[in-house]
């Protein structure tokens, strides 16, 4: 399964699992018009740690707020492809 596919999947998880209202999902999609929450973005952060073995926010010296979904997705692909 790819990065895309893995994240796009918790996300769709995640927010049945809490009931919420999804957008479209797509690269250019604003993380905050996604439909989920605060507490649903941290409750994907620790699964995609739990299931990669990487929590890019924690382990990267660099400060950065992914603003898009694609954002999202890019910082664990680049963090998965160095690490």
């Amino acid at each position: 399964m790819s990065m895309k596919s893995t994240i796009i999947s918790q996300i769709q998880q995640i927010a049945a699992e809490r009931k919420l209202a999804l957008s479209h999902l797509d690269d250019d999609l604003p993380l905050l018009e996604t439909g989920l929450d605060s507490l649903s973005f941290a409750i994907l952060v620790a699964r995609l740690e739990d299931l990669l073995g990487i929590d890019p926010f924690t382990a990267s010296d660099e400060v950065y707020y992914p603003t898009t979904v694609g954002d999202l997705i890019g910082v664990y692909e680049k963090y998965q492809t160095t690490t």
